[in-house]
C-alpha cells in the first residue's frame, strides 16, 4: 500500500474544447456490475504500451493533461474534472463517462490529450492500444470563488480521497477491501468504469463499477464540498465466491511515530502521521478511543459491535509545533468519519496496524467486517456518509481523550509508564485499568492538570514475559452525567524486544 502522493501528478489546466466523445445509450452501471458478477473474472492486460510503459516517478510526473483536452473539463458552472494518465503504479485502464447535459458520454483515450516532457520522452505515438485513463481529479471553488481547487481524487485500485476547506490530502478511502492484514496476499478490487453526472443543488454524483477475482460491485457517491466535505455513499457488493474477510467502508492512513512510541524513528519531528486515533461510537452508546501505533509486526484488532453509529480515523493534534513539518503539513490533514445508514447488523470494526520504517507507506487500515461471510451469488448494499473534516471528535456529554503518551521507566527495568490526559476536572473521577495477566498495573495516579487543561491519569505497566497485552482504561465519574471515557491500547514489544 504505497503512499498515493502520485494522485496529484497531473497539472492544472483551463477550459473545455473539442474532444472525441461516443454518444450512445448507456446501461445502468449497477446492472453492468451485476453482469460482471454473474460471469467469470477477466483480468486486465498487465503490460502498458508506449509511451506509458516502464516509467519511473519523475517520468510519470512529466505527463500532464492538456488544458481543454484532459484537464479542467467543465461539469456545470462550479465543477471541473482532470483525467489522469496511466503509468507507474496505475497500469489498468478505467473507462470514464462524462455528462455534459446530454447524458453520459465516454471520453475516448489518446496520447494527444497529454503533454510529455522532452527530457523523459522522445516520439509520442498517435495511439496507445490497451491504455486508458487511470482515474480522475475533481475541482470546485472550495477556498475562493475564483479558484478551482482540488476536492476529490479517484485513482488506483478502488482508492479515493477528498478534502474540505483549508485541508491538504492525507488519508484515503476505498470502495472495498479483501483480506487486509490476513495471512495471504491482500486482494485489491479496482474501478473499471467511472461515470460523472451533472451537478445538482451544489452536489455532484459519481458512480463506479468495481471488479476483482472475488467480487464485482457498484459504488454511488454524491459529493457535497464545503468547510467539511461530505460524501453520501451506497456500495453494492456481489461476491463470486464466499468472502469472510471483506472490508466495508475501509479507511487507509499512515502512522510512523508519535509520543506513544517515539523511539520507532530517529526523526527531528515529534510526530509523523496522517492519523493517530481510531474513534468508534458503538451500538451500545459507548465511545471507544483507540490510539494508533506502529508495531513491530502486523497487529489486527476487532471491536465487536452491532448497529455501529460511526467509526473514523482522526488527526487529533492541530498545531504546527505538534509536527514541525513545513512541507508535509500534517496538521492540515483531514479526519475521515464513516457514519452508517440503516442496520449493518452484527460485525466488528477492524483495525490493522502494519509496521513501517518510513512515512511513504500506508500502514493503517480501519473498516467494518460483517459477522457472516458474503455468499457467492448474493448482493449486499451498504449505505453510509463519509465526512472529511478538521474538527475534533464532538464532545457532547462524554469525556474526551486529549492525548496519550508512554515511555520506558528508566529506574525500573521492564516497565513502561503511560500518561493519558482527559477532558474535564479531576473531582470525583475514578480510573479503572485492566490488563491481561501476567501483566501488572501499578502506580496508578489521577490528578488535575494546571490551567484547567483537564485530568491526567498515569500508571506503570510491566508485561512480564508476554509479547502483546490489551489495555483498557475507563475513567468513571459517578457524581455527574458525563459519559465515561474509554481508552484502549494494544502494547506490543518494541523492535529491540524491550518493553
Amino acid at each position: 500500500m504505497l503512499r498515493r502522493r502520485f494522485l496529484t501528478a497531473a497539472a492544472a489546466a483551463t477550459a473545455f474544447s473539442g474532444m472525441r466523445l461516443s454518444a450512445q445509450p448507456k446501461p445502468s452501471l449497477l446492472d453492468k456490475a451485476r453482469g460482471l458478477a454473474s460471469a467469470p473474472y477477466v483480468p486486465p492486460k498487465s503490460q502498458l504500451p508506449p509511451p506509458f510503459a516502464g516509467l519511473d516517478y519523475d517520468a510519470y510526473r512529466g505527463i500532464r493533461p492538456i488544458p481543454g483536452r484532459a484537464a479542467e473539463l467543465p461539469l456545470g458552472t462550479h465543477y471541473s474534472v482532470d483525467l489522469l494518465p496511466p503509468g507507474l503504479f496505475f497500469p489498468n485502464p478505467v473507462r470514464i463517462d462524462r455528462d455534459t447535459g446530454f447524458g453520459p458520454q465516454e471520453v475516448a483515450f489518446a496520447p494527444h490529450l497529454f503533454s510529455f516532457q522532452e527530457r523523459y520522452f522522445d516520439t509520442i505515438p498517435e495511439t496507445a492500444p490497451g491504455a486508458g485513463f487511470s482515474g480522475l481529479r475533481l475541482r470546485h471553488p472550495l477556498n475562493a470563488p475564483d479558484r478551482m481547487d482540488e476536492v476529490l481524487v479517484v485513482q488506483g485500485a478502488s482508492y479515493f480521497r477528498a478534502i474540505g476547506q483549508e485541508m491538504i490530502y492525507g488519508l484515503s478511502a476505498r470502495a472495498v477491501s479483501i483480506g487486509t492484514g490476513g495471512a495471504t496476499p491482500e486482494e485489491f478490487p479496482r474501478f473499471t468504469h467511472l461515470r460523472l453526472h451533472q451537478p445538482q443543488h451544489g452536489t455532484i454524483r459519481l458512480e463506479g463499477v468495481i471488479d476483482s477475482p472475488s467480487l464485482a460491485g457498484h459504488i454511488d457517491m454524491t459529493l457535497q464540498p464545503g468547510a467539511d466535505t461530505v460524501i453520501d455513499i451506497s456500495c453494492t457488493l456481489m461476491p463470486r465466491r464466499e468472502i469472510a474477510d471483506i472490508g466495508v467502508a475501509p479507511l487507509t492512513s499512515m502512522y510512523l511515530k508519535g509520543p506513544l512510541r517515539a523511539s520507532v524513528s530517529d526523526d527531528f519531528r515529534p510526530r509523523v502521521h496522517d492519523s493517530d486515533l481510531l474513534l468508534i461510537e458503538n451500538g451500545a452508546g459507548e465511545r471507544l478511543w483507540r490510539p494508533i501505533s506502529n508495531p513491530a509486526q502486523v497487529e489486527t484488532s476487532a471491536f465487536v459491535d452491532a448497529k455501529p453509529a460511526s467509526f473514523g480515523l482522526f488527526q487529533t493534534p492541530r498545531a504546527f509545533v505538534d509536527y514541525e513539518d513545513t512541507e508535509a503539513r500534517y496538521h492540515d490533514r483531514p479526519n475521515a468519519v464513516v457514519r452508517p445508514k440503516g442496520d449493518w447488523g452484527p460485525g466488528a470494526v477492524v483495525l490493522v496496524e502494519i509496521p513501517t520504517g518510513d512515512e511513504f507507506m500506508d500502514n493503517i487500515v480501519a473498516f467494518w467486517r460483517p459477522d457472516a461471510p458474503l455468499a457467492p451469488g448474493s448482493e449486499h448494499r451498504f449505505d453510509y456518509s463519509l465526512h472529511w473534516t478538521l474538527s475534533p471528535p464532538a464532545q457532547g456529554e462524554a469525556a474526551r481523550i486529549l492525548q496519550s503518551r508512554s515511555g520506558r521507566e528508566h529506574d525500573q527495568a521492564g516497565t513502561r509508564r503511560y500518561v493519558i490526559d482527559i477532558s474535564g476536572d479531576a473531582t470525583g473521577r475514578i480510573p479503572e485499568i485492566t490488563a491481561q495477566k501476567p501483566a501488572k498495573i501499578t502506580g496508578v495516579s489521577l490528578f488535575e492538570l494546571p490551567d484547567q487543561r483537564g485530568t491526567r491519569v498515569t500508571f506503570l505497566f510491566t508485561p512480564s514475559e508476554t509479547d502483546s497485552v490489551d489495555l483498557r482504561l475507563v475513567v468513571r465519574d459517578p457524581s455527574t452525567k458525563q459519559g465515561d471515557a474509554i481508552w484502549l491500547h494494544r502494547w506490543t514489544r518494541a523492535r529491540d524486544g524491550g518493553v
